[in-house]
């Protein structure tokens, strides 16, 4: 069985998706893209960009009842890794004091809306 995990304090999704779904003891959040949900508004630079999606992500791992302590898998999806290294200090920084997720990073000629970054994540009980 699945169910839709939903949050106002991350972005609604833009298509035909959720933000996230769980499945038995398992998160799947959808990519992230770096757009604030109290305002639409997205950040200029990369950090600004890359700190909002690991907000976004929180939120959502929040609203399931779970923390980032549980995520065990990323995807980053990159514009330009050129900006890898800034990206990775949030990341650790972010995940800081857990297990670091399995992950990989890539660089993709477009995203959504323009955006540096999107993330997705998967998260377990």
């Amino acid at each position: 069985m699945k169910t839709n995990v939903e949050t106002k304090n991350a972005p609604a999704a833009i298509g035909p998706y959720s933000q996230a779904v769980r499945a038995g003891g398992t998160l799947y959040i959808s990519g992230q893209i770096p757009v604030n949900p109290a305002d639409g508004s997205i950040g200029s630079t990369l950090e600004e960009q890359a700190a909002q999606v690991l907000q976004n992500v929180e939120a959502i791992l929040k609203a399931a009842g779970m923390t980032k302590e549980q995520v065990v898998k990323t995807t980053i999806f990159m514009k330009d890794l050129s900006g890898f290294g800034l990206v990775n200090d949030l990341y650790g920084k972010f995940f800081e004091g857990t297990v670091f997720p399995a992950r990989a990073c890539v660089e993709v000629s477009a995203l959504p809306k323009g955006v540096l970054l999107e993330m997705e994540a998967v998260a377990v009980e």
